[in-house]
């Protein structure tokens, strides 16, 4: 029997397929968010852990033999039934498909997310593209959502950062994720 990495789930609207991420996806990782400004940049070295040892709560997403999209999130020790999303990249040739959202819908639809009721990420409150999206998605499925500062600017950044709104979506009935 194939392992989840071998089996490829193909969308052949556009031929996007969407799978786990492996190791050796971490330095085509760290160049796709480089490409997507403004996500921040991690380093190759903590894409590589995104790719590894979240690699069951984490989507690629390719076309034409490129990555095009990765989403990373983890499902947080202490909330077993939450998937949080770190980041989202869309590679500028694969937008205006739904691709996030897609991808979104993968990582829930997901053995591993079997527990999970809600999906939470932080957004700056300037990201018009990330809150778009999120909050689309929620409509689309008419999952409820809420928001509040989770780190605050002056508190958690001194100043350097924006503001990180929480974003929770959920919770969503399991049967029309």
């Amino acid at each position: 029997m194939p392992s989840d990495n071998d089996a490829k789930k193909t969308s052949t609207a556009d031929e996007i397929t969407f799978r786990k991420p492996e190791s050796q996806d971490g330095s085509r990782v760290h160049k796709l968010v480089s490409e997507c400004k403004p996500l921040d940049e991690n380093s190759v070295y903590c894409n590589l852990l995104q790719c590894t040892h979240f690699a069951d709560t984490s989507v690629a997403a390719e076309m034409d033999g490129d990555l095009v999209g990765f989403i990373s999130g983890y499902i947080p020790p202490k909330q077993q039934n939450v998937l949080f999303v770190w980041q989202v990249a869309v590679h500028e040739k694969a937008r205006g498909k739904g691709l996030a959202k897609r991808m979104l819908a993968e990582l829930i639809n997901r053995e591993e997310s079997a527990d999970v009721q809600f999906i939470e990420t932080t957004i700056t409150p300037d990201n018009e593209a990330s809150w778009g999206m999120f909050r689309s998605f929620a409509y689309e499925r008419s999952y409820p959502t809420e928001e509040f500062i989770l780190f605050d600017s002056r508190i958690h950044f001194a100043g350097e950062h924006n503001d990180e709104y929480l974003l929770r979506i959920g919770p969503f009935n399991r049967d029309e994720a």
